[in-house]
């Protein structure tokens, strides 16, 4: 197993935000049924979606669990030659109301609209348990890989302090993040996660994960990241992500 397709498969998973579900078709047997649905990750690393259950894919889900999600390189020109990365996993309903609260805060800091419809509008969380994933790094590059995911060690009260105190304290220095990866600058952004390999911020409707320039293990890391990348004057070379 290459730790380097581990690396490139998980960060994938980070940078992008929106995939293919696909189900098995209750309506029409035997058929699969393809969806795009917005995903952040959770606590464990695993994919987090919201879905109405008036929705297809969530019939599909309730009569067989058994998914995967399918996620690319955004505007790549040539989509053969890019990573991309299917998540074949078991979906679960997230039925604890503390589990759910969880969910519904870090959901909320990427897709904010998902407050206004997901109590009034009958929509439930789903974490997508992996169960395998297959990597395709370009041409050649294939791998069956086992276990992609990795736990956030700040998901919690930790992570949203961080969060609250960038956005609140820091906006400068979340513009000059943005200025130094080449983001688009056209409203303000926000941060959104941290994960011990990076951060997301939100622009406007889309999400950005940027790395950082080692893997972070204490908020004191992060803390020192942050404060690096503000006075960086380009974003630093990352080196390898621990698999």
């Amino acid at each position: 197993m290459s730790a380097q397709a581990l690396r490139q498969a998980r960060e994938l998973l980070l940078k992008e935000y929106r995939g293919v579900l696909s189900t098995h078709s209750k309506s029409m047997p035997g058929f699969p049924f393809g969806s795009v649905v917005p995903y952040c990750l959770d606590a464990q690393g695993n994919p987090l979606i919201l879905i109405s259950r008036i929705a297809q894919h969530t019939h599909n889900l309730q009569k067989d669990p058994k998914c995967s999600l399918l996620v690319g390189e955004r505007e790549a020109e040539d989509v053969q030659a890019v990573g991309r990365l299917t998540v074949l996993a078991e979906a679960r309903r997230l039925q604890d109301e503390a589990q759910i609260e969880a969910a519904s805060q870090r959901y909320y800091r990427y897709f904010p609209d998902s407050a206004n419809y997901h109590r009034a509008h009958d929509f439930d969380f789903w974490v997508l348990e992996p169960v395998r994933h297959r990597y395709i790094g370009g041409f050649g590059a294939i791998h069956w890989l086992d276990q992609v995911t990795l736990a956030n060690p700040f998901a919690g009260t930790a992570e949203t302090g961080m969060v609250e105190h960038m956005n609140a304290d820091h906006a400068k220095a979340i513009a000059h993040y943005v200025a130094l990866a080449g983001l688009p600058a056209q409203v303000p952004a926000q941060l959104a996660g941290v994960d011990s390999e990076g951060m997301h911020l939100r622009i406007g409707q889309a999400v950005y994960w940027l790395p950082f320039e080692k893997p972070c293990n204490t908020p004191l890391e992060v803390r020192q990241a942050l404060v690096s990348l503000a006075h960086a004057q380009a974003w630093p070379t990352v080196g390898q992500v621990e698999a």
